[in-house]
């Protein structure tokens, strides 16, 4: 933590996104909310919570408090009948096993609220809903998995959700981002995870597709290997996002070492530049920077 506050302060970086629930859906620090209590599991990842928020405050670090939403391993364990279940009753699991709750549930939606209103009254200025969406390759999943659901669409319940955190959170005068796929802005609507890049736009203030290059395939915006090309990625990116609306952008710091030998490069300060200058090209002067380690690239000129 002490070098990234020197990171920020040392830099033209100005805010930090801070896990309140994790990807496992753990509660990061001690809460005493008793509805928060019976369905989640807090763990102290954050020693202290006030500490935290006064530290940000005083390195003038504007807090952002991410909240994974419907990928949730602890909940789906806890209420299996609110999660995915296969036909013999058992709680569905994913290729690295994890386990999501239901986007048709209000239960659900209640619990990620209460969560994001306690952040807010924390001090938290703005509240990212990550896993906003189904799982992955879920329209090839949804015919052999037990779960609940109306006559809705799933791109209409994710963007229902959406729009219900929103208004339960104005009153507190806290932003609501989203964190959305990258690919989700190039298509008409990632209608298999649920995801309308316009339709979840309407109701957030601030919008985050994450155009990691690594995470787009061959042949995306004319590259064999768009992880060695950050600046065209990062550039048809926003094109095609600017065709629909003006969003911030998650980029990349971390090497996709996974991808294979040829297929990736390392990423450093040039990289991570590349980006930028792609974003900056776009009209776009805001971003994100993720590195899964928080292990970021010394020498950039953000």
């Amino acid at each position: 933590m002490a070098s990234l506050l020197k990171l920020v302060d040392d830099t033209e970086l100005n805010a930090m996104v801070i896990d309140i629930k994790d990807d496992s859906g753990y509660i990061t620090y001690k809460t005493d909310n008793p509805d928060l209590v019976k369905l989640g599991t807090p763990q102290r990842f954050i020693k202290d919570i006030g500490q935290l928020m006064s530290t940000l405050d005083e390195h003038q670090i504007y807090p952002i408090a991410r909240i994974v939403v419907f990928k949730d391993t602890v909940l789906a364990k806890k209420h299996p009948e609110w999660s995915f279940r296969n036909a013999d009753g058992s709680v569905w699991k994913n290729g690295k096993g994890d386990s999501f709750v239901n986007p048709y549930l209000k239960e659900v939606w209640d619990y990620n609220v209460e969560i994001a209103k306690e952040a807010a009254k924390l001090g938290f200025k703005e509240i990212q809903f990550d896993y906003v969406r189904f799982p992955e390759g879920f329209e090839k999943k949804a015919d052999h998995l037990q779960f609940s659901k109306t006559e809705e669409s799933r791109v209409d319940v994710v963007a229902g959700f959406v729009e219900y955190a929103r208004k339960q959170l104005e009153p507190l005068g806290v932003r609501v981002s989203v964190d959305i796929f990258g690919y989700a802005a190039s298509v008409p609507a990632a209608e298999g995870i649920g995801q309308d890049f316009v339709k979840i736009s309407k109701s957030v203030n601030v919008i985050s597709p994450m155009i990691y290059p690594s995470h787009y395939s061959t042949g995306w915006f004319k590259q064999k290997d768009p992880d060695k090309a950050p600046y065209a990625t990062v550039k048809g990116a926003m094109d095609d996002t600017h065709k629909k609306l003006d969003p911030l952008g998650w980029i990349q710091d971390f090497t996709a070492s996974w991808l294979g030998k040829g297929h990736y490069i390392s990423y450093g300060p040039a990289e991570v530049a590349a980006q930028i200058q792609a974003l900056r090209d776009s009209g776009v002067r805001e971003f994100l920077l993720w590195n899964a380690g928080n292990t970021y690239s010394q020498g950039v000129k953000y």
